[in-house]
């Protein structure tokens, strides 16, 4: 499980650290407006969603640098082979059947079978696959993959992402400062503003309410990899898509992603009971049967 491990725990890290900002600009400023005394919560919500959405949208921006950093990879500008024209003639054909923007193409060292997308906007991505993927995937299979991850882009799923860990994000914090003023105020007794009780009980609530929030987050994340899946079977056909799911069914292993990419890559990890609550992606076995029950996009022609 690697598009939301570094995801979330960014995010998760941007609230701690607005947090513990916070208590210290306390100490020398009336923050009640802002901390949920005197039942102010308009401004406390407004300013929640000013920090929840920044921490989010901030991941968004800097997603494709981080990606290039984190992985080492080639972007391929001027094609130097055979395989790189064939990566990028293919990348081009799908954007254009897709209708997005041109993305860049990238290849990083990696062993295993994986790939990703990720980007500010349809018109501003990249797609990248491992040099793993090149060596063990045929062309068909691998075309499917790539149209996998132009559907990502062409389906709007990382602002989409970025939306809900903005929401999230908001109500992690707006709850925490609530439920922190009730108990500073009727455990700890205190009246003349927020008291150590206070910063304690939001610190900690923020914790355990952002790990719960990212299951919101990791059913749209599983969601959308059967759209993909969906989108892929459209672009590059149904049974090259289920090819290259079942390639990666047979030859799984683990990901060497950096985290901060890792949610976004074709493949997920394994699990089982509640831990499939923090999966980015379904089992490969479900996404195989859902294509196998899919009938790929038609173009309907239009009359007159």
């Amino acid at each position: 499980m690697k598009r939301i491990a570094l995801f979330l725990a960014t995010n998760l890290a941007v609230l701690l650290v607005f947090s513990v900002v916070w208590m210290i600009l306390s100490q020398f400023f009336d923050m009640r407006t802002f901390t949920g005394g005197q039942q102010n919560l308009g401004p406390l919500l407004v300013f929640c969603a000013i920090f929840g959405f920044g921490g989010a949208f901030v991941s968004l921006f800097l997603s494709k640098w981080m990606a290039k950093r984190s992985t080492g990879m080639h972007v391929i500008d001027q094609p130097r082979n055979e395989v790189e024209q064939w990566l990028y003639s293919t990348v081009k054909r799908q954007a254009e059947k897709a209708g997005i923007g041109m993305p860049e193409v990238g290849i990083y060292d990696a062993p295993e079978i994986n790939a990703f997308a990720t980007g500010a906007s349809r018109n501003n991505s990249l797609v990248a696959v491992s040099t793993g993927l090149l060596r063990a995937m045929s062309r068909d299979e691998a075309e499917a993959v790539l149209a996998h991850e132009v559907s990502h882009v062409a389906n709007g799923d990382m602002v989409t992402l970025t939306l809900i860990q903005g929401v999230v994000n908001t109500f992690v914090m707006f709850l925490a400062r609530i439920i922190g003023n009730i108990i500073d105020r009727v455990v700890f007794k205190n009246e003349d503003g927020p008291g150590i009780g206070y910063f304690v009980t939001v610190f900690v609530l923020e914790i355990i309410f952002g790990i719960l929030a990212s299951t919101i987050v990791m059913a749209f994340s599983r969601w959308r990899e059967f759209r993909a899946d969906a989108g892929g079977a459209d672009l590059a056909g149904r049974e090259k898509m289920i090819a290259a799911l079942e390639r990666l069914a047979h030859s799984y292993g683990q990901s060497t992603l950096p985290s901060e990419v890792r949610a976004f890559g074709i493949s997920g990890g394994v699990a089982s009971g509640l831990k499939k609550l923090f999966m980015s992606h379904p089992p490969l076995s479900e996404r195989i049967q859902a294509l196998r029950e899919y009938t790929p996009a038609r173009r309907i022609p239009t009359v007159g």
